[in-house]
């Protein structure tokens, strides 16, 4: 089994940034990427951003592209996802996300509980 805990959200105000963190313990052995989603109230999950073990294929939704930047800390496990530049409509869950091998939007092996952003206007 893999544990996935993020932490890193809060309140902030637009144009704030903010930075989580996410940090998979346990079975990690092997090839693995790691990503963030996010749902806010009355949406469905959607994909924000993604980097796999190699820490150089990142992969970004577009609304968030140019604003945020993921990167990994491979040794500790540990993926950060950089938020600039936010909007009241970052405001969301984010959820963190495992995968074993490459990364792909579906077939995720285990899921962070999330953590709140809450951008004010």
């Amino acid at each position: 089994q893999v544990q996935v805990v993020e932490s890193g959200g809060g309140l902030v105000q637009a144009g704030d940034s903010l930075r989580l963190s996410c940090a998979a313990s346990g079975r990690t052995f092997g090839s693995f990427s790691m990503g963030w989603f996010r749902q806010a109230p009355g949406k469905e999950r959607e994909f924000v951003a993604a980097v796999d073990w190699t820490n150089v294929n990142r992969y970004y939704a577009d609304s968030v592209k140019g604003r945020f930047a993921i990167s990994g800390d491979n040794p500790k496990n540990t993926i950060y996802l950089q938020m600039n530049s936010l909007k009241p409509e970052d405001t969301a869950i984010y959820y963190c996300a495992f995968r074993w091998v490459g990364w792909s939007e579906t077939g995720i092996n285990f899921w962070g509980r999330g953590t709140q952003v809450t951008v004010s206007s």
